[in-house]
């Protein structure tokens, strides 16, 4: 009997290949996610804002990473000023707050991303001292805009070479102190675990298809770090995450 390559489909009939027929040894950069598409399901893609930020809170390692590489980044005075860019649905600037609240720190967070459908879906859910806008990095540094922490959540396999060369250059000239960008560490476990929890959040949604091919786009640790300008590092972090830092 022939073992024939086992496929997972989104809600909109978008598939993704099982663990054992992907071919991870390279990042795919051809692949869409079906979210980015304009003319996705609106319904389909507000669910979707809203169980991603399940499945960050569970696998993302923000609060490790908050602790570790955000907090000795702030200033001395415990206020602090912070940037998340391509803020998506807004979990990550929500957490930020909540957990510098829990540490006795003032932090104000404005969350920019330039798609509309993403701020809508941010500004559902609102928190004290967060704001959200619509606006890109190229927006930010044209009105002059400085802040003491620039960060961002799964964004960098998003971005071409020419795309991710200008985010990184104005996260350059937003963040007065450190920039931190946390993206998804390819890898056949990573890929493997993901698809066999996502079932349980992603009915309705593109969250398992799109959670799987993001991890086809995106980066290994060398890879990132040869992709990156001068003044980068590129670090390992848990669980399947790479980071992208550099330091004013």
């Amino acid at each position: 009997m022939t073992d024939r390559p086992r496929t997972v489909r989104g809600t909109d009939g978008g598939r993704e290949p099982g663990a054992r027929a992907v071919d991870l040894r390279q990042r795919d950069t051809v692949l869409q996610e079906l979210m980015d598409d304009p003319g996705c399901d609106p319904r389909v893609l507000d669910l979707t804002f809203r169980r991603f930020a399940v499945v960050n809170a569970l696998v993302s390692g923000w609060r490790a990473v908050w602790r570790t590489h955000v907090v000795p980044a702030l200033p001395p005075s415990g206020r602090a000023r912070v940037l998340d860019l391509g803020c998506g649905g807004g979990d990550l600037a929500r957490s930020l707050v909540r957990w510098a609240g829990s540490d006795g720190l003032s932090l104000e967070v404005v969350g920019v991303d330039p798609d509309d459908r993403a701020i809508a879906a941010a500004r559902r859910s609102t928190a004290r001292g967060v704001t959200f806008r619509q606006a890109s990095s190229t927006d930010l540094v044209a009105a002059g805009e400085r802040f003491d922490v620039v960060v961002s959540n799964h964004v960098l396999h998003h971005l071409d070479d020419d795309a991710r060369a200008a985010f990184l250059s104005d996260s350059e000239q937003l963040a007065t102190g450190r920039s931190l960008h946390s993206d998804i560490r390819r890898s056949r476990q990573a890929y493997r675990a993901y698809a066999l929890a996502s079932p349980l959040v992603s009915a309705g949604t593109f969250v398992r298809v799109d959670g799987l091919r993001s991890i086809r786009r995106s980066f290994t640790v060398p890879e990132l770090q040869e992709a990156l300008p001068a003044g980068w590092r590129a670090e390992r972090a848990a669980p399947h995450r790479v980071l992208a830092v550099r330091d004013a």
